[in-house]
């Protein structure tokens, strides 16, 4: 990990969050932060809950039990509207984009919520709503330029292989200028490559801009290499939570993802 970059105080605070679908239990009783600057990494085998808990950060689901704080104020639930406005973005497990439009407007489509001017200002395109245009763009020009993908910058994103759909989800998230990106397995269906140029980008997003990142990863290997610290959850239950070194020697982890099974 890089030396240089200053982990700050705590950003996010998650206090015993229960979460049930029915009568199934998909969260019970998980408690861990996130501090500022930080890559803060979620694993667990599947079914464990991971993408769950970053639904209930991001104000998707809404948990029966526990309160989630960020950046000092506290809420039994939000909408993700609202986690989108105080600074939280997201890419999810299945490519969200735009297939018919291209790499360009899909990373547009990060600013809207900075957007000020109406509709109708917008429509006629006049006056502010052209300067503001120009800003957004310069932004999203910014974005393009950090994930060196200029090339692919007016080609519909259906037509682009997925490592590069995935990076351009990437560019969505970040042209928002999110103070949190909540990850949601980046890396999965990667080959070795895209996976390393993955990696690069989500750590250079964390040292460059000071991101906070939350990243749910099934490569053991990649979450070991690039987090400052690391939650396991299993079948909804917190099992470990430390430094990448304390989680590999801890003995129920290994025992989870070995599959091992308790009398």
């Amino acid at each position: 990990m890089a030396d240089h970059r200053k982990i700050g105080g705590v950003l996010l605070n998650v206090e015993g969050i229960s979460l049930s679908f029915g009568g199934v239990k998909a969260l019970s009783n998980i408690s861990f932060d996130v501090r500022e600057g930080e890559v803060r990494s979620i694993i667990g085998p599947n079914g464990a809950g991971k993408s769950s808990m970053l639904n209930c950060i991001n104000g998707f689901y809404h948990p029966q039990e526990g309160q989630i704080t960020f950046k000092g104020e506290t809420r039994k639930q939000m909408e993700p509207h609202q986690a989108a406005a105080q600074g939280i973005a997201r890419t999810f497990q299945n490519i969200a984009l735009f297939k018919g439009m291209s790499t360009l407007d899909n990373i547009m489509t990060g600013r809207n919520l900075k957007m000020k001017q109406n509709f109708l200002m917008q429509a006629l395109y006049f006056g502010p709503a052209r300067r503001e245009e120009v800003e957004h763009r310069k932004v999203v020009e910014e974005v393009i330029d950090f994930l060196e993908i200029q090339s692919i910058r007016k080609t519909p994103v259906g037509k682009l292989p997925y490592g590069l759909q995935k990076r351009v989800e990437l560019g969505r998230a970040l042209a928002a200028e999110p103070d949190m990106l909540l990850l949601d397995e980046p890396m999965a269906g990667m080959n070795h490559e895209e996976k390393e140029d993955m990696c690069r980008y989500i750590l250079d997003v964390n040292d460059q801009f000071g991101t906070t990142i939350v990243l749910i990863e099934h490569d053991m290997s990649v979450v070991m290499d690039i987090s400052d610290r690391v939650v396991v959850l299993d079948y909804g239950k917190m099992l470990a939570d430390g430094d990448p070194d304390e989680v590999r020697a801890n003995q129920d982890v290994i025992d989870a993802y070995l599959g091992v099974t308790h009398d």
